[in-house]
């Protein structure tokens, strides 16, 4: 079992995430990422998924994915070159102004952002790798004993030229 990545161009139409999620849970497959949002063409959404699966597991879920009628083009990102990023939101919740000082030299190292501050709180917004998010959501927990986490889904293009993963 390994990750796999797939790139869903499907009709932009009510009930396709239903249905295409529905194909996951209904076979029992384990999705570990979904986003979906509109491209260019606004009657069009793009969705990236990853899934944990074997190379048979994985060939069968785009053979189905393909009888959909609202599924336009199956990519398979799995071996393909591609740049991926994730979104993180990272709370920490108490937080004296030593440790303020802290999240500000952490958010740098990692490439974050500031996004909010309170008077014992603040918000880091992070677009990374999800390998180089858990490395901040890690460093996070050990070093605050008071965090909140929010994570979207990675988005992935494929790569014109190098590879971000």
């Amino acid at each position: 079992m390994k990750k796999r990545w797939m790139s869903l161009y499907v009709e932009n139409e009510v009930g396709v995430l239903a249905r295409v999620s529905g194909l996951f849970s209904g076979k029992s497959y384990n999705l570990h990422s979904l986003t979906v949002g509109e491209t260019q063409d606004p009657t069009i959404s793009r969705m990236t998924i990853c899934v944990d699966s074997d190379d048979a597991t994985f060939e069968q879920i785009k053979k189905q994915l393909n009888q959909f009628v609202e599924v336009i083009k199956v990519v398979d990102l799995t071996n393909v070159l591609i740049h991926m990023k994730e979104i993180l939101y990272l709370k920490i919740l108490t937080a004296n102004e030593k440790e303020k000082t802290q999240v500000y030299r952490i958010s740098d190292v990692f490439g974050a952002k500031i996004v909010d501050i309170g008077r014992s709180s603040i918000l880091i917004e992070c677009i990374q790798t999800e390998a180089r998010n858990n490395e901040l959501v890690q460093l996070a927990a050990k070093e605050f004993t008071n965090i909140e986490v929010v994570r979207g889904g990675s988005v992935a293009i494929e790569s014109i030229s190098i590879s971000d993963r």
